[in-house]
């Protein structure tokens, strides 16, 4: 029989924006948070270069939003870049009141160290080291776990929204909590709650080569468009430009920070590059540094490229890179004599489920933020750095908003339970590790850094296949953890190829040689997809 439990307030996912708004609605509410895995397991925990905020006096706020605004080349929503900047500097004090350490300028000094990356015209991003995200992640983590109003669920995974419309047959949408897999017990529990936020962070996991750990498989964003929800500018996926070439390297991020700090993209024969492809050279924005590296590895035939930084002094780098000089040194990569091969990976979803400035989606009670969410602030590329600010500042102003609206109505109504009278346990796994390898094979190599109409086409009719099987194979077998992780997947590749081949142009992270340039001839618009239901 399935178990029911309510709170306040559900939160699914445990990174930087979960974690955050739990903190903040603790003292007014019962909050509980749910992740697939282990609660600090999630994209804001691998997060190296750091925060953007305006602290430097040669800095400004306009400077801040008009290097934004540039980088999402004509999509972002300005009210919202506007909105982000201007609370960086309180969500890095809260950050700092919850005893997160940044790095300072000096032993002695009360100065926060400053480093500069792509795309942004000053030193404006502060950093722990070149492991912002674990200090992050990890402190607020040791707070939450602290507070007795936060009840935390590990190993529980989501599976479908609970929403008036789908579930009670109402002609209003509102949701009403989630359907959850507790993946220790193999059991379902339905999670009501008066407001149910989505913080699940990106889909990096469609792709064959990505930065993203292993829970980043779009659930939010995929849950969220089958209740309802729209979603905007899925075809703008950043790949980072530079991760870790090794063959025993899972998904290890070479940071920006190192680029900003003077590292030079070299060929094998060790000449540069970037400076035939943008006046900013190794800093221009990351999806012109990603599509230069990947012509050039194309252009030669080469495996990778190569990020040196051996000029600096070997203190400098293992003061500065500590993570990075020793994960690349047990590799058997010593930095500080020889460059880094790299290679771009897919790091961040820039679309998601649309949201205002309070980030409330389409279906009331339902709010989504971080990489979930698309608030607007990335346009068509996201600039380095401004993740994580995203993260912070959409959280505090959910929490806000939740508050206002607590204590809740009363939503005991009589919810069905989750039925899986109709349904047998798999005899073998094979179906499924296989279509999620082909998925994210097709994916890289028909929906990457360059796009063409026919490999679009060519994805889509393999995706329509696989949809199919996933289709037949969740109606007849017990769920699990990897099964809903696919059938998300799925979800969110549709979304990806749908929005690409709706945009008949090339624009910041979306490059199709089919309209290999940027149509100015009108305002740029957002590409939607309405919801499913």
């Amino acid at each position: 029989m399935t178990q029911t439990k309510h709170f306040d307030v559900l939160i699914i996912g445990s990174g930087a924006a979960g974690l955050t708004l739990a903190l903040q609605l603790a003292d007014h509410a019962q909050v509980a948070v749910i992740s697939k895995g282990q609660l600090e397991e999630s994209a804001s925990l691998y997060a190296q270069g750091g925060i953007s905020v305006v602290l430097d006096q040669a800095d400004t706020l306009q400077s801040h939003i008009d290097d934004t605004l540039i980088a999402g080349v004509g999509l972002c929503n300005e009210q919202a870049v506007r909105y982000t900047v201007e609370h960086a500097r309180s969500s890095i004090e809260w950050l700092i009141d919850q005893g997160v350490s940044f790095t300072k300028d000096g032993i002695t000094s009360e100065t926060y160290h400053l480093t500069q990356e792509g795309g942004h015209s000053h030193r404006r991003i502060i950093h722990s080291a070149d492991a912002t995200g674990r200090e992050v992640e990890t402190t607020l983590l040791s707070k939450v776990k602290s507070h007795s109003n936060i009840h935390l669920f590990p190993y529980h995974i989501g599976i479908d929204l609970i929403s008036s419309r789908k579930q009670l047959g109402q002609q209003d949408n509102y949701c009403l909590g989630c359907y959850v897999l507790d993946i220790t017990t193999d059991s379902t529990v339905t999670f009501t709650a008066g407001a149910t936020v989505l913080a699940t962070g990106g889909a990096g996991k469609a792709y064959l080569y990505t930065s993203n750990p292993d829970v980043s498989t779009g659930d939010g964003i995929a849950m969220g468009w089958r209740a309802g929800c729209r979603v905007a500018n899925m075809e703008f996926i950043q790949f980072h430009p530079t991760c870790l070439y090794h063959p025993k390297a899972k998904s290890f991020l070479i940071s920006e920070s190192l680029r900003g700090e003077g590292a030079k993209l070299l060929l094998a024969d060790g000449s540069r590059f970037m400076d035939a492809f943008h006046p900013q050279a190794e800093l221009a924005p990351r999806d012109i540094v990603a599509r230069a590296i990947d012509h050039e590895m194309k252009r030669l035939g080469d495996d990778c490229v190569y990020l040196d930084i051996s000029h600096k002094s070997k203190d400098f780098i293992e003061s500065h890179f500590p993570t990075i000089y020793q994960r690349c040194l047990h590799f058997g990569i010593d930095i500080t004599k020889e460059p880094i091969p790299v290679v771009p990976a897919a790091h961040y979803t820039c679309g998601g489920l649309i949201t205002d400035l309070n980030g409330q989606t389409d279906i009331a009670g339902l709010y989504a933020i971080g990489e979930t969410a698309h608030t607007g602030l990335h346009g068509a590329n996201r600039m380095a750095s401004n993740s994580i600010l995203e993260c912070l500042v959409f959280a505090q102003s959910a929490a806000t908003d939740i508050k206002q609206q607590l204590p809740f109505a009363d939503i005991t109504q009589t919810i069905p339970p989750w039925d899986a009278s109709r349904v047998k346990p798999a005899r073998e796994a094979i179906s499924v590790s296989h279509n999620w390898d082909e998925l994210r094979r097709f994916m890289w190599d028909y929906v990457g850094i360059v796009r063409t109409n026919e490999r679009l086409h060519k994805a889509q009719q393999r995706l329509n296949l696989l949809q199919h099987e996933i289709r037949d194979y969740y109606s007849k077998h017990r769920i699990s953890s990897d099964l809903l992780e696919l059938r998300n997947l799925a979800d969110v590749a549709q979304l990806i190829i749908s929005s690409a081949l709706l945009r008949k142009e090339s624009r910041g992270l979306h490059y199709t040689l089919d309209y290999p340039d940027t149509d100015n001839s009108q305002p740029a618009k957002d590409t939607i997809i309405s919801g499913k239901y």
